[in-house]
């Protein structure tokens, strides 16, 4: 099934940090991508994200808002908003540091 793209609008990318705001409406996802740094997800609003990896496995992620998660660097799959309401989180990268 081909969806429409998540709108993410990145506020902050520099050598230490990337902070994007992801914005799903109903259908809407990232594509598949593998996450480079470990990351913090903020939930904005309330809802359920599909999650599918590299080997279709599908599991489900519960925003509920203002309450973050953590996930290590090397999480690969495609993130989908198949519920009926808009979902929003923010996504906080931390990049590795270098001496």
């Amino acid at each position: 099934m081909q969806r429409k793209k998540a709108k993410a609008n990145i506020q902050i990318d520099n050598e230490r940090v990337r902070v994007i705001v992801y914005s799903f409406d109903k259908n809407e996802e990232t594509g598949f991508h593998v996450h480079q740094w470990d990351y913090v997800v903020v939930p904005q609003t309330n809802g359920t994200l599909l999650l599918v990896d590299q080997h279709d496995v599908e599991t489900t992620a519960k925003l509920i808002e203002g309450q973050p998660y953590y996930r290590e660097a090397g999480v690969s799959h495609n993130v989908i908003n198949n519920g009926k309401e808009k979902l929003v989180f923010i996504e906080i990268e931390m990049k590795a540091r270098t001496a």
